[in-house]
């Protein structure tokens, strides 16, 4: 009985934890919705990259997993930063 309640307050407690979802801005792909097509020939659950300006005008790159309804979700967007 003690595990069955440990084990359940585990669960609920990882479920609580997750991960926030990435906005998007302007520039991004995803930005004001889905875009029109759909990326029917790349495998679902591959990912591709995409450059822009983020929001303070630096140079930044998002990373985009596709879905299996072949939607795109933006997982990362990381500032690139010139080694000079």
């Amino acid at each position: 009985m003690r595990f069955a309640l440990l084990a359940i307050s585990f669960a609920f407690g990882l479920s609580a934890c997750s991960i926030p979802e990435i906005e998007a801005i302007p520039g991004s792909i995803t930005y004001k919705g889905q875009p029109k097509t759909k990326l029917t020939k790349a495998p679902v659950g591959s990912t591709f990259h995409h450059r822009l300006n983020d929001e303070y005008g630096r140079p930044a790159e998002e990373t985009y997993i596709i879905e299996p309804d072949r939607t795109l979700r933006l997982v990362r967007r990381e500032q690139i930063i010139d080694p000079k």
